[in-house]
């Protein structure tokens, strides 16, 4: 095995607690679902916000999808003039064999234009 970092991330419409963790909790399920990823092959997942969410930690989702026992960290990403509002990004860390060039990182609902090279 080896490990392999995947990178992540979704915009929001609204701060708002519940759509949050929907949309957060969607990205972590493609992610994983994508790239065939089993919980148990899980080392890490760090998730950052853009400093306008406020309502809920990310991290949250992935406990509630029953991730609690994998390190979860959340952070603040960088407030840079022009970025998209609202986004949740992450980056899960995984013990997988799955080449390097063959991880499909995702993103979702406007987030695209953040990564169109990466973007499936």
């Amino acid at each position: 095995m080896a490990y392999r970092a995947i990178r992540g991330a979704t915009q929001l419409e609204r701060d708002e607690r519940d759509h949050l963790l929907r949309r957060t909790a969607e990205l972590i399920t493609k992610v994983m679902h994508d790239n065939d990823v089993h919980s148990s092959q899980l080392v890490s997942i760090y998730f950052s916000a853009t400093q306008d969410i406020h309502s809920e930690f990310p991290a949250l989702a992935a406990r509630e999808l029953g991730l609690g026992d994998v390190p979860l960290m959340c952070g603040i990403e960088m407030d840079v003039e022009g970025a998209m509002p609202r986004v949740i990004r992450l980056m899960m860390t995984c013990d997988i064999d799955t080449p390097r060039s063959e991880i499909k990182h995702i993103y979702l609902r406007g987030a695209e234009a953040l990564r169109l090279d990466l973007a499936q």
